[in-house]
């Protein structure tokens, strides 16, 4: 639908095309398989061996990293308009996004990196997640608190003389923390000193902890990278939404129990993670619309396929 609204170059058009017959012929056909070979129980333990092939056979038809912003040669240098016709193809299967390296979070991390990361921090985590060798995690929404509006975010991340940082909190939602293949994860949360050692009542220590936060909301939002082995980092449990589980990747609430990061786990800088989430989430957003089109599509061709079916 979208190119009778933007005319395609020759380029994206035969990228349209090869897009289109690797959905059709090897990604819908391979979505019962994947499921059959997830089973009924233990779904997060496992991924199926069929997103490695199609993985493989994206990246032979070069259709790997769509994604990335023309900026960046890690791409195939398009525009978002021009990705636009392309996440649509993939929005049509379960499994093309992911096949092709095109899937969240991962996309919105490998953002985040190529933007505000170190080249430490690329090395690490950004150069297996574009190869697609690992997978990864965003932390953001609490269940305590209105998390739609990242001010109102409680983890605490304590600073502790050498420059890392403790975490304490609790996250859920998180989309993607469950997948055995899940090695990091971007966590949202507020800088805050450590509490003195002589406080003279529990009272005076939690009014002197408060006014230790950083004044502006938004300006004490900070982003850690985390590795998802790290001691204290426990997956409570797997939500489910309207019933599915979205396995293997699945949707987490974590507890972050006195988690240990160094200081080489901070992105861009204290009180740069509302700069760093406009950034992320923005893009993000836009992503995830232009594939539903491409699954309302898929749905409604099924609502009719099965209307007419005598």
């Amino acid at each position: 639908m979208a190119e009778l609204l933007l005319p395609l170059s020759p380029r994206v058009q035969a990228l349209k095309e090869s897009l289109e017959d690797f959905v059709e012929t090897r990604c819908l056909p391979a979505e019962e398989e994947f499921e059959r070979e997830l089973g009924t129980e233990n779904r997060f333990s496992r991924v199926p061996r069929i997103m490695e092939d199609l993985k493989a056979e994206a990246k032979r038809r070069g259709l790997w990293n769509l994604w990335l912003p023309k900026e960046f040669p890690e791409g195939a240098g398009l525009t978002n308009a021009e990705y636009a016709v392309l996440a649509e193809e993939t929005g049509r299967s379960l499994l093309a996004p992911e096949a092709c390296n095109c899937a969240a979070p991962d996309t919105g991390n490998m953002e985040v990196l190529l933007r505000y990361g170190s080249r430490a921090q690329r090395a690490k985590w950004l150069t297996p997640l574009l190869r697609g060798e690992v997978r990864s995690a965003f932390l953001m929404t609490e269940p305590e608190v209105a998390s739609s509006d990242a001010a109102n975010v409680r983890c605490e991340f304590v600073r502790r003389p050498d420059g890392g940082y403790t975490i304490r909190g609790r996250k859920w939602w998180s989309s993607g923390a469950l997948d055995p293949r899940c090695r990091v994860a971007i966590v949202l949360g507020k800088v805050i000193e450590p509490p003195e050692k002589n406080k003279k009542s529990e009272l005076r220590a939690a009014g002197d902890r408060e006014e230790q936060r950083v004044s502006d909301r938004r300006g004490a939002q900070t982003m850690l990278l985390v590795p998802m082995d790290a001691p204290g980092v426990k997956v409570m449990r797997a939500l489910q939404v309207f019933g599915y589980d979205d396995a293997p990747h699945g949707h987490a609430e974590i507890e972050l129990d006195d988690v240990q990061v160094g200081a080489d786990a901070l992105l861009l800088g204290e009180g740069r993670g509302f700069e760093i989430a406009q950034g992320r989430l923005g893009p993000g957003r836009v992503h995830h619309c232009m594939r539903l089109i491409g699954c309302a599509e898929r749905c409604l061709e099924l609502a009719a396929e099965r209307a007419s079916d005598p």
